[in-house]
């Protein structure tokens, strides 16, 4: 601990307070994070070392962290440790952005993972969504965007090769789809679908979330002209981001 005191000299502190005990250690892990002692993305002691260092409960330390992980202030990386979390990111809800400008532009560094990119034949389903025919080619990609190494979004997406031949000679490490497919079929129409997901097995370790956290999932389909470019569906653990959205009526 790089503070001045303790924890357990803090929570000593308080004990005059009219506060449950798991609330007064609650109370004291805000302070470390509001007054800068604990700095965003570092991580913070274990439930053993908290209930050494406190000598109280792992129930009690276990409550408390669970709750503020659900308030906010922690994020919990299975298999890593639990960790003080930044304020949550902003993605616009109407907009169509690339989410490495987005990243860079809160002064991060974006990475992804390339897991796979590839032809298959489109279902009955995914015909209907791009106006082909049942088996006509689609090109396939699924990405995991990181953000200072921790994994903030897990695109799926379907191409038109028709409208983006080349997609899938592309480099999508050192570019996003988005790039790639501004420059050969600028955006001339796009719908959105919004909603909270739990996301599947594989989801939840890809972006190193609990089998009972939640995701935000945006659903978009996109035109260039009248052509169908792109069918994206776009998950983020719901406890790094929140959606926003401005609305203006006109007359």
């Amino acid at each position: 601990m790089t503070q001045n005191k303790t924890l357990a000299e803090m929570i000593a502190g308080a004990n005059d307070r009219p506060a449950p005990l798991y609330q007064q250690i609650k109370q004291v892990i805000i302070s470390q994070i509001d007054n800068g002692h604990w700095q965003p993305r570092q991580r913070v002691p274990s439930e053993s070392e908290l209930v050494n260092e406190l000598n109280v409960s792992r129930m009690t330390i276990n409550r408390a962290l669970r709750e503020l992980t659900h308030e906010g202030y922690l994020m919990r990386l299975q298999g890593v440790g639990t960790f003080v979390a930044e304020r949550k990111a902003f993605t616009p809800m109407l907009e169509v952005h690339n989410i490495s400008d987005e990243i860079k532009s809160r002064g991060h560094r974006h990475t992804s993972q390339v897991l796979f990119l590839r032809q298959e034949p489109s279902s009955e389903s995914d015909a209907l969504k791009f106006e082909l025919t049942v088996g006509a080619p689609l090109y396939h990609s699924r990405i995991v965007h990181f953000e200072d190494g921790i994994p903030v979004q897990l695109e799926d997406r379907l191409v038109n090769p028709q409208i983006a031949p080349e997609y899938l000679q592309q480099d999508f490490t050192q570019n996003t789809p988005f790039v790639y497919l501004s420059q050969v079929a600028p955006l001339t129409a796009a719908e959105h679908t919004v909603e909270a997901v739990s996301g599947s097995p594989e989801e939840q370790k890809l972006l190193h979330i609990a089998a009972h956290e939640p995701c935000l999932q945006i659903q978009r389909r996109t035109w260039h002209r009248d052509s169908v470019v792109t069918c994206a569906r776009l998950l983020y653990p719901g406890a790094r981001y929140k959606m926003f959205g401005r609305f203006q009526q006109n007359g």
